[in-house]
């Protein structure tokens, strides 16, 4: 892709900057790990996984322990969290010999690491997530949706812009706005988004992806587990951020060498998802989530037969998960399922 004297909206310059073939972050290194830029709850320890595993378990449970069932991860970083949820649901054959494991992702070499660190397991990856089977489907997204472009929206005196990006050279580039009708955005998304805002921050892909498996849910019944960082007030705030080798750095820089993120207005996800009237939608944060699911008493659990220093590492991976200055507050799980699915295991009010 050529951006000598572009303007891209702010979406599509994420999307170079991140998916680009050539020059996209995801697409020529794995940004997972302690070489890459962050570190995933997956990565943190195997007991997350775990967790997912019996979470999973539960909801196939509650949609009647359908004979076939589709368990599909959108975007599933380095493998280990499907890796550790298929050793965990092989103690339940009755669940997991019904499952059919699958995999959704963009970058040709996370699905390259993915293939290699889950060789021995029968997974299937696929393409189009509207292009599958008509069994009941369970989607698991951990920060997914965070690593789709957004745009975004100022309101001025004069009315509403919408931030450009302006390419001087391949290497340089500058913030523009332009004016723009949001009455029509509005329109496009079938919903009001402007109403007592100032900034509007939203994904064009995760509406894409979210009416998508909104249609299958409706269709075919499951439901999808969201967890990502982000916020649940209604009024929005600008959240844009890049990261390089752990630490912050310029959105306009190093570009296709930094990952690209937002906060998620869980909010906003919540009002998309009302649109569809069999579904209904509930929020919980990781804490909440993961102490419900009984994250503490496994790790105690599997302390007891260990030596002290690892007993000590164990509860300090348990404590970014859950410790509200750390990932426990920041980070919030929502789970889209069928109204008349009163399954609630890991949202109860703790």
């Amino acid at each position: 892709m050529k951006t000598n004297n572009k303007d891209l909206s702010l979406d599509q310059f994420i999307e170079f900057a991140l998916y680009d073939k050539v020059d996209g972050y995801y697409m020529k290194k794995n940004p997972f790990g302690k070489e890459g830029d962050f570190i995933t709850a997956p990565n943190i320890t195997r007991i997350f996984s775990e967790i997912i595993a019996i979470w999973v378990l539960t909801f196939w449970k509650s949609l009647g322990s359908p004979k076939k069932f589709n368990l599909l991860e959108l975007g599933a970083g380095n493998g280990e969290m499907m890796k550790v949820i298929i050793e965990t649901l092989k103690n339940f054959p009755e669940c997991s010999l019904n499952c059919n494991f699958q995999i959704h992702e963009k970058s040709q070499l996370l699905k390259k690491k993915q293939q290699l660190n889950l060789k021995s397991q029968k997974i299937t990856w696929i393409k189009n997530i509207k292009i599958n089977n008509s069994y009941p489907t369970i989607f698991l997204a951990n920060e997914f949706f965070d690593a789709l472009p957004i745009k975004q929206f100022f309101k001025k005196k004069e009315g509403w812009v919408e931030r450009f990006v302006h390419f001087k050279d391949k290497k340089k580039a500058e913030f523009k706005e332009q004016p723009v009708d949001i009455k029509k955005i509005e329109q496009n998304l079938n919903f009001t988004i402007s109403k007592e805002q100032e900034i509007i921050e939203f994904s064009p892909g995760s509406f894409e992806y979210l009416k998508n498996i909104c249609n299958s849910i409706k269709k075919n019944d499951g439901g999808i587990l969201i967890i990502d960082y982000g916020y649940l007030d209604i009024k929005m705030r600008e959240t844009l951020q890049a990261i390089k080798n752990h630490k912050y750095s310029n959105i306009l820089e190093d570009i296709g060498d930094s990952d690209i993120t937002y906060n998620i207005n869980f909010n906003l996800f919540k009002k998309f998802t009302g649109q569809f009237d069999e579904l209904n939608s509930t929020i919980s944060n990781h804490k909440k989530f993961l102490t419900s699911m009984g994250i503490v008493q496994r790790a105690e659990i599997i302390s007891e037969n260990i030596p002290f220093s690892e007993k000590s590492d164990l509860f300090y991976r348990l404590r970014r998960l859950i410790d509200e200055k750390q990932m426990g507050e920041l980070f919030k799980v929502m789970l889209i399922k069928k109204k008349k699915n009163k399954f609630n295991t890991g949202f109860e009010i703790v």
